[in-house]
């Protein structure tokens, strides 16, 4: 896309952006296991030290950084590209982790659901009742590889369940802007699925597959638009895939990075999209044709 903008280099396999009010991105880096800050002068400073292989990001009702954490990656340099691989040795367990923007303090949320283990925790959403929806992405090991799903949860650690199970290393979460639509994309299958809602953290039992794109893809991270259009990180092919709400139609913005892993929304007119490209350890803007949906508990 024309007018990309470097924002941040070296920085080790980011995800998770959330563009803060002040003009700041808050991110992970995923091999260094921090939150991080990239400031609007360009500046990165280390926000917390979280260890393990921190996710997915979201503020949440109390102010709070709500991070999933996989547990860690075994890691590759391919050519000068940075790749993850499968569980390490040194794999520390999924789990849902809070951080304090203020003192950098990391509250472990939850490891558990009904005494079966996160696995990978992958990325996060949150309604507008206060409620987390996130997936688990499981781990991969030589010769196997978890069955997860998708788990609804409070972020004071008095509630979790399993809502969606299984599907094949689900990835990307997002509600639609009336907030009865739940959207998850599953990495290896490069298939993003609609759920119906009946109620927070209840769905129908109905789904639907939405349009796919012809081509050999995997699907990361995703940020729902103003329009209700599902913008999809894409990995192998590298860049946004937009989806309609209807299901229908799929496009390309393609980048310049393989492995483009996450979207989100900021500026003035959350007409900026702040985009990860992990396997160069990048996080790039870039003017976006629809402006983004306010989050709660963030732009709203």
């Amino acid at each position: 896309m024309e007018n990309l903008k470097e924002l941040a280099t070296g920085l080790a396999f980011p995800e998770g952006p959330i563009a803060m009010l002040d003009g700041s991105v808050l991110l992970v880096e995923i091999k260094r296991g921090t939150l991080t800050r990239v400031c609007a002068d360009g500046k990165v400073e280390v926000v917390a030290q979280i260890g393990g292989g921190p996710n997915g990001a979201a503020i949440g009702p109390d102010g709070r950084c709500y991070l999933c954490n996989n547990g860690g990656f075994e890691w590759h340099d391919r050519n000068g590209l940075l790749l993850p691989g499968d569980q390490p040795a040194d794999y520390s367990g999924g789990r849902i982790e809070a951080v304090d923007l203020n003192t950098g303090d990391v509250e472990v949320i939850y490891t558990h659901c009904d005494g079966i283990p996160l696995r990978g925790p992958n990325d996060l959403v949150f309604d507008a009742s206060g409620g987390m929806w996130f997936t688990d992405h499981g781990k991969n090991r030589p010769r196997e590889k978890d069955r997860t799903g998708v788990y609804y949860a409070l972020p004071d650690g008095s509630s979790i369940k399993e809502v969606i199970f299984p599907l094949e290393a689900p990835n990307g979460i997002g509600l639609s802007p009336q907030e009865d639509k739940l959207y998850v994309a599953e990495t290896p299958t490069g298939r993003l699925w609609r759920f119906d809602l009946k109620a927070p953290g209840e769905i129908t039992g109905a789904r639907t597959m939405m349009a796919q794109l012809p081509d050999y893809h995997m699907f990361d991270s995703l940020a729902v638009d103003a329009e209700g259009n599902i913008c999809v990180a894409t990995l192998i092919t590298g860049g946004i895939t937009v989806h309609s709400p209807d299901g229908k139609r799929a496009e390309l913005f393609p980048m310049p990075d393989l492995l483009t892993t996450n979207i989100c929304f900021g500026g003035e007119n959350l007409d900026t999209a702040y985009i990860t490209l992990s396997t160069t350890g990048k996080l790039v803007s870039v003017p976006w044709p629809t402006a983004g949906l306010p989050l709660n508990f963030l732009n709203k």
